[in-house]
């Protein structure tokens, strides 16, 4: 039998030392990134893993990890906030504690304030939903200076220092939700776009893939905005019903964003339903009523449990295994009609 590779072996065939294996395994500073992916290097190539339930079981503390979940009035944070909830009785069995705090959403000074305040001694990893602003990429890439692992949730930050992403691939969503629209409207027309904010990198990508598939496959098919409604369901609504208004000949309508039971109750108000084809995001409460009235045609929706399942895992990895060759399941995007709701 193959002897299993020990972090001796693995300082032997990076030619570093074993302090610097051991903060290159623990994600701790102090290790400049050439050596740093030396010692990935020599992992990969002597297939060297850790055993994570040893590893928690010799640390002086358990993991803590702390979700921030923007507070508003979108209902998926919530969907986001309860498998939190849900999941941190069982998470102890494990040695991790899963905290939660609300932020208001798409406020980026608090949030960042809130990623400056954390203290490595007392948090692990911080996983957070956020808009792409300058002040909370600063204060990813100081948390990491500290040791604290931070983790992008649903809409990510690729210019930062951040260790891990999860989510659906959004550029894949949008350009699925303009394959839908444009097989719903063969002989063209015009569809509006709402987002919640052109500062989250998600809505951004959705974006870009909508608007890319839509000029290659259905060129037939006239775009009016985004206009962005803040995932706020009153402002949102507000934007519907004035879309509907100032354009009669509407023919359909792309929520990528949240605010849908706005969406909903400015669409049955409208009397217009029946005349028009409406994807969104999403699948809750709001949404669920659209597509059994027939307000909303097609939901896309990423699953919160499973993402919540995925950045646990993620976090646990990141705490006391390889921080830079993280592995998860991906998050597949689901598409749901009337006719499949579960």
């Amino acid at each position: 039998m193959k002897r299993r590779a020990t972090v001796h072996d693995v300082a032997r065939a990076a030619g570093v030392s074993l302090a610097t294996v051991d903060r290159v395994l623990n994600g701790r500073p102090g290790v400049r990134a050439a050596t740093a992916e030396k010692v990935e290097a020599a992992i990969a190539r002597i297939g060297f893993s850790r055993d994570l339930n040893a590893s928690l079981m010799a640390r002086a503390r358990d993991l803590s990890v702390l979700f921030f979940i923007p507070d508003s009035s979108n209902e998926f944070m919530d969907s986001l906030a309860d498998a939190v909830s849900r999941r941190a009785v069982p998470a102890l069995a494990d040695r991790m504690h899963l905290q939660m705090r609300r932020v208001r959403a798409l406020d980026a000074a608090a949030l960042a304030r809130e990623l400056d305040r954390l203290d490595p001694r007392r948090c692990d990893c911080a996983v957070i939903v956020t808009s792409e602003e300058p002040e909370v990429m600063a204060a990813v890439d100081a948390a990491n200076r500290r040791g604290i692992a931070v983790m992008t949730l649903v809409s990510d930050l690729p210019g930062s220092a951040r260790r891990h992403f999860i989510g659906i691939d959004n550029v894949a969503a949008g350009r699925t939700a303009a394959s839908l629209m444009g097989r719903f409207l063969p002989g063209g027309g015009t569809v509006a776009v709402v987002a919640g904010s052109l500062h989250l990198r998600d809505h951004i990508e959705r974006l870009e893939g909508f608007r890319a598939a839509l000029a290659a496959e259905f060129p037939g098919v006239e775009l009016i905005g985004p206009v962005e409604g803040h995932d706020e369901r009153g402002e949102t609504g507000q934007i519907v019903e004035t879309l509907l208004r100032e354009n009669p000949d509407l023919s359909g309508l792309y929520n990528l964003g949240a605010g849908n039971a706005g969406l909903v109750a400015a669409l049955d108000a409208s009397g217009r339903s029946a005349g028009l084809r409406v994807i969104a995001h999403e699948l809750t409460a709001p949404t669920r009523a659209g597509l059994r009235s027939g307000a909303i045609d097609v939901v896309l929706d990423q699953n919160p449990d499973g993402e919540i399942r995925e950045a646990i895992a993620a976090a646990r990895t990141l705490a006391l295994g390889l921080v830079r060759t993280v592995a998860t399941d991906p998050i597949e995007i689901g598409i749901f009609l009337r006719d499949n709701l579960r």
